[in-house]
């Protein structure tokens, strides 16, 4: 058993968190990271931008804190999308097939009737890190 100390992760590639949390805490060679909104590094929100920009936003922050814990896409193993209308989710694949490659963790999709500032997607997961 792992009685080691998480430690959180807080990269300098994503927006700062907007509440009390870790972007990423990393233990027992996993990185659990928190839900990604579209928000760019520069604290932009691009929830005035169209749906697959936001899954591109949110994918690519959820990434940014998997590599900055020592992980990759690679060494993802599961990913929970909350999308606002399930009709969005063959968009919300296509853009995450273009970004995964033949990368394929286990996924779920949850429709959600709204997020937080009007986002279209919100994107957690969990990776293996050295």
């Amino acid at each position: 058993m792992d009685t080691s100390s998480p430690e959180p992760v807080f990269p300098d590639t994503t927006a700062p968190p907007g509440g009390h949390y870790s972007p990423g805490v990393v233990h027992g060679g996993t990185v659990h990271v928190s839900g990604q909104l579209p928000i760019r590094p520069d604290g932009t929100r691009a929830n005035d931008q169209p749906f697959e920009e936001q899954a591109r936003v949110a994918l690519d922050n959820l990434l940014a804190v998997v590599e900055a814990a020592g992980g990759s896409k690679e060494t993802l193993l599961k990913i929970n999308v909350y999308l606002v209308g399930v009709e969005r989710w063959p968009a919300f694949n296509a853009v995450y097939a273009d970004r995964m490659g033949e990368t394929k963790p286990a996924r779920a999709v949850i429709p959600v009737p709204e997020l937080h500032h009007g986002f279209l997607v919100e994107i957690d997961g969990v990776a293996a890190v050295r």
